[in-house]
């Protein structure tokens, strides 16, 4: 594994991975801390018959998660820090803020305007990415994919339980 030029010092790419790691649990924890103890708030929300158990979520964000660390990580390895990681860290920033607005403050609302965008950035950060890494771009997919079944949800969740 190579090394990675940072501010005039060589940083080890395995460092590199490690701090998107914590970039991406940082925000999975944020995450976590808004839903803990949610689970039976999720069940009694008025919801559509597709929507899934609340068990299905911890096991799909965490490989959702795995691959959006993995993802910025190949992209810093080609450009260091560029503005294809802004987009990156502004999407990242947004998925924090989702579950604690929806969560903790029951605002679904808000939380489907932050959803909208958080999908936008996405979309943009894909585009982004895919010109530097086609892996990268393709490794946060499954994360749009998810991302727009939970913008569907976060609506319907909204529109129901006005």
């Amino acid at each position: 594994m190579s090394s990675h030029v940072v501010r005039g010092h060589r940083v080890s790419a395995w460092w590199g991975l490690a701090g998107f790691g914590v970039a991406v649990a940082v925000a999975a924890l944020l995450g976590g801390l808004g839903v803990a103890g949610t689970a039976g708030e999720y069940q009694s929300l008025e919801q559509p018959a597709w929507a899934p158990p609340s068990a299905v979520f911890g096991p799909v964000w965490t490989v959702l998660y795995m691959m959006i660390a993995v993802s910025g990580w190949l992209v810093w390895r080609r450009t260091g820090w560029s503005a294809a990681l802004n987009w990156y860290a502004a999407q990242l920033v947004l998925n924090a803020i989702w579950t604690p607005i929806f969560f903790g403050f029951g605002q679904y609302g808000l939380a489907l305007v932050d959803i909208v965008v958080l999908w936008v950035l996405i979309g943009v950060t894909v585009w982004k990415f895919r010109p530097v890494s086609r892996a990268a771009a393709g490794l946060l997919l499954p994360y749009w994919a998810w991302v727009t079944f939970a913008t569907a949800l976060n609506f319907a969740i909204w529109l129901m339980n006005k």
